[in-house]
């Protein structure tokens, strides 16, 4: 009897001394950090978020979830309570995602910031202040997921009908034409080597060209400045125009009647020789047999009518 009296107070101390090493455990690994209490409120889909969840403002641990429960005021609505550090810069700008570590599926708060407003939200027990919450990454591809397997089949026909025979021979025709215009394009340089060949001749030839212009430029000059040179000395007050201009003054009236009659003769004379050439011209015999008679004409003798056709 004595014996199951001590073995029941051993285990009675026993068990004393285990819940007092949890509690005193639990005691130590409390958390003892003040933290300001704030909310976010999301109609979006929380996958992976659980009580006790970190809560990181731009990859630093800041606090953590301290509970998820729906809006009794909002159907659909979900309200995620989390705690963070006083130091950590929330301001009206600052909104929150949901990310994932690795490929656990364990989700946690990503807080972030625009930058846009830079006064701190004000937030205690009494009056929690909101935090907004985004669309994470997830979020995005999940909505836009129907639309993008929808364009996924519409480029999915299209490739279809571009892979029609009839589509394919076209294709097989544009690639032979292409294939024919880069060896027709190959073979221009080979073309062009004799033009090319030929180019420094043409430049060298083409800056003797120049050189003669310039040359050319240089005379032409110089007789302009002759012939400005010739202009100023004739029309100069004592230069020969004034010369010519005062002889014609001083010629005599009566020599200009004698001066007339001499170019009529001179003119007479020249008609003369001219119709003396053209008579040699029509009959060259005559030098030798000197000039034949004239036809006699109607009534004259010797003139004979000509006979009717």
């Amino acid at each position: 009897m004595e014996n199951k009296a001590h073995a029941l107070m051993a285990g009675i101390f026993t068990l004393a001394l285990l819940t007092a090493v949890v509690l005193i455990g639990l005691w130590l690994n409390r958390d003892r950090e003040v933290r300001v209490p704030y909310e976010m409120a999301t109609k979006l889909s929380v996958p992976g978020l659980n009580p006790q969840a970190a809560v990181r403002y731009r990859g630093l641990d800041v606090g953590k979830v301290d509970e998820i429960a729906f809006d009794p005021q909002v159907p659909g609505q979900i309200l995620v309570h989390i705690s963070v550090k006083p130091d950590t810069p929330i301001t009206f700008s600052t909104y929150g995602t949901l990310g994932y570590q690795g490929v656990t599926g364990i989700a946690y708060i990503q807080l972030d910031d625009d930058g846009i407003g830079q006064e701190r939200v004000v937030s205690n027990k009494n009056r929690i202040a909101r935090i907004e919450m985004r669309p994470s990454l997830l979020d995005n591809l999940q909505s836009k997921g129907l639309q993008i397997l929808q364009q996924t089949e519409e480029l999915t026909k299209r490739f279809n009908t571009l892979l029609e025979a009839g589509n394919q021979k076209t294709m097989l025709t544009a690639f032979t034409d292409v294939s024919r215009a880069a060896n027709e394009i190959e073979a221009i340089p080979k073309q062009l080597q004799p033009t090319l060949t030929q180019l420094p001749a043409i430049a060298k030839q083409a800056q003797q060209s120049l050189a003669s212009l310039n040359t050319l430029s240089k005379d032409v000059s110089a007789l302009s400045a002759n012939l400005n040179t010739l202009t100023t000395s004739l029309q100069a007050p004592q230069g020969p125009i004034a010369q010519i201009g005062a002889m014609a003054a001083s010629v005599d009236n009566d020599a200009l009647p004698r001066i007339n009659l001499l170019a009529n003769e001179a003119r007479s004379t020249v008609r003369t020789l001219n119709r003396t050439v053209d008579s040699f011209n029509q009959h060259p015999q005559s030098i030798l047999f000197g000039n034949s008679a004239p036809q006699p004409g109607p009534g004259e003798t010797g003139f004979s009518a000509p006979a009717p056709r």
